[in-house]
């Protein structure tokens, strides 16, 4: 139960002092911002996997994208029923529920690298993923509401640094457990006997075995933690069962938008990250080992983390559409550059986009959801929905980079932030600034 702090309030006829009772939301906040941890951490070692897995089983760029593809779809089919499951059982049991489901999906790895099976990997990554759909329907939304609704975009920028922090972190660790070993050429591929090239796949996938083991049974002990845990239980954001409502989702402009918005974000930031390690390994950007490129992706992430953590105060003094459409047209700039330009300087713009992607969910998820009320939960499934912008960017992308060179089509995420410019300063607006002046 939070711990109650006292705010001295009015006088009452005999003298007597009045207090308010004001919860203290730290130690819940605490405790589910180590959700945002894990599955960033999770989500990060994806761009780790994809070059893992398109030398293994020598894929293609579009072939390789079906690891985001698996990944992100989960949001689209998932979300939705886990917006339903919170309404049914709330917040605490819905987080508890998804990490079980995560451990599934992360020991679904083991059996995948014994069997060299692309298709099991990607089987296991669709439901690692949607445990995660279920931690981010409950999570974000919880995370607002534990406070001032003014102060519901800082609060979740503050949690997803913690989430960025895993995503800075997770490249590190995995590009040195999961690259330790250089991968045959192509040319040498093809020259395997069939016998010998699936005895070669199992040694090369091996090496994911143990990461994802560990990770099996960490999400184990934060199912347990989680469910332990007396977190409170906000009622206001849930519709009772039966209850009628007289408002819809539908009618709210801002979180449709936001919709949009949200899958714009996701993919571009996906989008960009799934392909950092091809990307600097091109001769006219840095020609970087797979090993040494996956270190530089943790600047990428780290970017994000850095700038979540000074965009948590930033957005409680000024407004969070402003500051969105600054980050978006920054970096909209910074991929135009990466685009035309090469060498260190390609690099260097392209990294430095993380940090202006920083407060960009937190803000649009908080616009989104705004003035929802008993339909935030619905609102939330409809928004983690619209996370499937991950599943279907990259994949995009990787098609349009076999035809036309990785670097050009990065145009992708360069749309992306252009609607995303649009949205803050239009789309985002709830219904009560639309029609206060009619």
């Amino acid at each position: 139960m939070a711990t109650p702090e006292l705010i001295p309030g009015s006088v009452s006829s005999e003298s007597a002092p009045i207090v308010v009772v004001a919860p203290n939301y730290t130690r819940p906040l605490t405790i589910v911002t180590t959700l945002f941890f894990m599955w960033g951490f999770l989500t990060s070692l994806n761009d780790i996997l994809i070059p893992h897995l398109k030398s293994i089983f020598d894929l293609n760029y579009a072939q390789a994208m079906l690891v985001q593809l698996a990944f992100f779809s989960a949001y689209f089919f998932f979300s939705v029923p886990w917006a339903k499951f919170v309404n049914s059982v709330g917040y605490q049991s819905t987080m508890v529920i998804g990490l079980l489901t995560m451990a599934v999906g992360a020991f679904l790895f083991l059996p995948a690298a014994s069997t060299a099976s692309y298709a099991l990997f990607l089987t296991a990554l669709l439901i690692l993923a949607g445990g995660i759909t279920g931690l981010q329907v409950a999570a974000n939304p919880y995370v607002g509401l534990l406070g001032k609704p003014e102060t519901a975009s800082s609060r979740l920028d503050l949690t997803q640094a913690f989430n960025s922090l895993g995503t800075t972190i997770g490249p590190k660790i995995g590009g040195l457990l999961i690259l330790s070993a250089a991968p045959l050429a192509v040319e040498q591929l093809t020259q395997l006997a069939p016998q010998a090239l699936n005895a070669y796949r199992v040694q090369q996938a091996d090496t994911v075995r143990l990461p994802y083991a560990v990770i099996g049974v960490v999400l184990v002990l934060l199912a347990v933690l989680i469910g332990t845990s007396k977190l409170p239980e906000i009622h206001t954001a849930r519709s009772r069962p039966g209850e009628k409502l007289k408002d819809s989702i539908w009618q709210h402009p801002n979180l449709l938008f936001g919709a949009i918005g949200i899958f714009a974000y996701v993919g571009a930031e996906v989008s960009i990250g799934s392909f950092l390690v091809n990307y600097f390994g091109l001769p006219q950007i840095a020609s970087l080992s797979a090993k040494t490129a996956a270190g530089y992706v943790s600047f990428y992430w780290g970017g994000a983390m850095i700038g979540r953590f000074l965009g948590a105060p930033l957005l409680q003094r000024f407004r969070p559409g402003h500051l969105l459409a600054l980050c978006s047209i920054v970096a909209g700039a910074l991929i135009t550059a990466s685009m035309l330009l090469g060498g260190h300087t390609a690099m260097s713009a392209i990294l430095f986009i993380g940090l202006f992607n920083s407060i960009m969910f937190p803000t649009i998820f908080t616009l989104g959801v705004a003035e929802l009320g008993p339909l935030t939960g619905n609102g939330s499934g409809l928004l983690n929905m619209a996370i499937v912008g991950g599943a279907i960017l990259p994949v995009l992308q990787g098609a349009i980079a076999d035809r036309i060179g990785l670097q050009h089509a990065f145009f992708i995420p360069l749309i992306c932030y252009l609607y995303i410019l649009f949205y803050a300063l239009s789309g985002s607006r709830p219904n009560s600034e639309r029609f206060a002046h009619i």
